[in-house]
């Protein structure tokens, strides 16, 4: 059972309290995990972890966009008992946020994802795998037990190989498939370009490919003899700006598993997911990491919420901090959102170690940040929870 956010609270004060320097050893908040991220990365991983495309005015405008909404709290209500629990395509989840697709986690520590999955497992709060994981996506189930966990598909130019993914995914118990439309191609990244760092050119981050039976049929000299070889196949087949909706409709034939489309921003493209067959959709612009210049992922989420009514399952990431933004996402239409840098710069500090305590004092937080609010339960964050800032 999930702690109230008081008794994390006191844990931290103690734990503190009871070391020689008398603070405690974890950071709190994005930005403290973010400092002492970058003190252990190499300018390359960490520029591939922070940086954004262009001039990253996307990535301000994500952060910009939660500060123009506030919270109204509500007091004299009895908050004794709080829950933070929310349900997704039939599962009870311990709340409403989920650790999202980061790829290449090898490049941010030796445990890579193995050690991100166990951690969410330790909580019951859903790990999304990237496509471009450090671990085949098979260990990674198994390293997670029963807990939920969904699959990222990025849609290559290999249907095959696609096809393929999505059946390891369903054999191996992933409760959903995530399709990534926003990455056909690599956005203009400075950093990376400055740096001339892109892991997979290292071999980094092709775990599922490497591993896949098609993949590996369409070389003519297996990975373990040629690597060179493997990586130009995959840089050939990773990438695909032919892909239409004809083929997410392909995909959607393909598999029962809860389909989300991840990456839109439109409201017209969002109600043509749905019209496809979408279970849901994830409004994000990919962390700012794509289009320089684009709309604010939570500003997209209130005109996409408008626009197709209060219906249809919306989640969101993209600029996702810390707990208020995660009462702000949800008060304007997201039914959960997913945590993307925050949690790997946790992976970075301290592993295992550091995502759990990522996550514990996010439920900790939302927990209090939820009851001071006024509110008991995920459900009653609705428009009325917040306004527009002045």
């Amino acid at each position: 059972m999930t702690k109230h956010g008081l008794d994390v609270q006191l844990e931290i004060y103690a734990r503190g309290m009871a070391l020689d320097h008398g603070t405690y050893e974890w950071p709190i908040t994005a930005d403290e995990w973010a400092a002492r991220a970058r003190e252990r990365l190499p300018d390359g991983p960490w520029w591939y972890l922070e940086g954004g495309a262009g001039l990253e005015s996307t990535m301000r405008a994500n952060r910009e966009a939660f500060d123009r909404w506030r919270i109204r709290t509500r007091l004299l209500r009895d908050v004794e008992n709080r829950d933070l629990g929310v349900t997704l395509f039939g599962r009870a989840l311990p709340a409403p946020f989920l650790l999202g697709p980061v790829g290449v986690q090898s490049i941010l520590h030796p445990d890579a994802e193995l050690a991100s999955a166990r951690a969410a497992a330790a909580f019951g709060v859903p790990f999304v795998l990237s496509t471009v994981s450090s671990v085949p996506l098979e260990q990674v189930a198994i390293a997670m037990g029963e807990a939920p966990r969904w699959f990222q598909l990025y849609p290559g130019r290999d249907p095959e190989i696609i096809t393929s993914l999505i059946q390891r995914a369903e054999r191996a118990g992933y409760g959903a498939l995530v399709v990534t439309v926003d990455t056909t191609m690599l956005g203009w990244r400075a950093h990376d370009l400055k740096n001339a760092y892109l892991p997979f050119l290292q071999g980094q981050g092709l775990a599922n490919y490497l591993t896949d039976p098609v993949f590996r049929s369409r070389l003519s000299r297996a990975p373990e003899e040629d690597m060179a070889a493997a990586i130009q196949h995959f840089l050939a087949v990773y990438v695909n700006p032919g892909f239409t909706w004809e083929d997410l409709e392909r995909i959607r034939a393909q598999t029962r598993l809860p389909l989300l489309v991840k990456g839109i921003t439109h409201p017209e493209d969002v109600r043509h997911a749905f019209h496809l067959g979408a279970d849901a959709v994830i409004v994000s612009n990919h962390g700012g990491r794509q289009v320089d210049g684009g709309v604010a992922a939570l500003d997209a989420l209130v005109e996409v919420r408008e626009a197709l009514g209060p219906d249809v399952t919306l989640l969101m990431d993209s600029g996702v901090r810390c707990a208020a933004d995660v009462v702000k996402a949800l008060a304007l239409g997201a039914r959960a959102v997913l945590f993307g840098r925050p949690y790997v710069y946790a992976l970075a500090v301290g592993g295992e170690q550091g995502v759990r305590r990522f996550i514990q004092h996010s439920l900790a937080e939302l927990d209090l940040q939820m009851a001071l609010a006024g509110l008991r339960c995920v459900g009653e964050i609705d428009r009325s929870c917040v306004m527009a800032a002045r």
